[in-house]
């Protein structure tokens, strides 16, 4: 007998039948936090240089792994989410709960949770336009360029992509092909036009950073 269930897991990512994404965050959570209560029973034998090192493969890394499928989430789940990068960065500087966080983010260079979602979603699509992601996430991207109405815009010299028209601003606007083309769309003409991924991360970095923290 086949039973239908409410949550399933794919690949390490907890699927919602209502696709909230809850359990996915709930999971990262509870693993990141797990680690962290570790990593603080030996910090004070570790040098700053590398408790951050491990702050990054253990417990940062889990936060960001496939967090392209959190866009769109709640503000509540992302608080949820952010509140593991400051209990990380809180670790690093002996600070208490009550000291204010983002000035600890800024020193460490950290990217606060909804720039860390839209940096892997422009990674994603720069890799599909350059060639070197899955056809089925490239196959639903498209310059403006592709299409001859819009070759005499104005946006055909900028790279910009396409975004589909969507129903439902609840899941519909939260698809690969939509929310990856509006990021994309969302940053600087030179940052777009970047000749190498190394260099568009760079700049990317750069100016997410300074989004998040002017």
């Amino acid at each position: 007998m086949i039973t239908p269930v409410s949550t399933v897991r794919d690949l390490g990512v907890h699927l919602n039948s209502d696709v909230t994404m809850t359990s996915h965050v709930t999971a990262t959570v509870r693993a990141c936090f797990a680690v962290l209560r570790q990593i603080q029973s030996v910090r004070r034998s570790l040098p700053r240089v590398m408790l951050v090192t491990l702050l990054r493969a253990l417990v940062i890394s889990k936060l960001d792994y496939c967090n392209s499928v959190l866009v769109g989430v709640t503000r509540t789940q992302q608080a949820r989410l952010q509140s593991v990068l400051n209990a990380a960065a809180r670790l690093v500087f002996y600070t208490r709960r009550s000291e204010h966080v983002t000035p600890l983010l800024r020193e460490l260079h950290w990217l606060k949770v909804p720039e860390r979602i839209q940096f892997r979603l422009c990674v994603l699509s720069y890799r599909c336009l350059h060639g070197s992601a899955p056809m089925y996430l490239s196959d639903g991207l498209h310059l403006t360029t592709a299409s001859e109405v819009n070759r005499c815009l104005r946006s055909a010299d900028v790279l910009t992509l396409s975004v589909p028209a969507t129903r439902r601003s609840t899941l519909g606007d939260r698809a690969f092909p939509v929310a990856a083309a509006r990021a994309r769309n969302s940053l600087p003409s030179a940052t777009r036009s970047a000749p190498s991924l190394d260099v568009f991360r760079r700049r990317l970095m750069t100016f997410l950073f300074e989004s998040s923290f002017h």
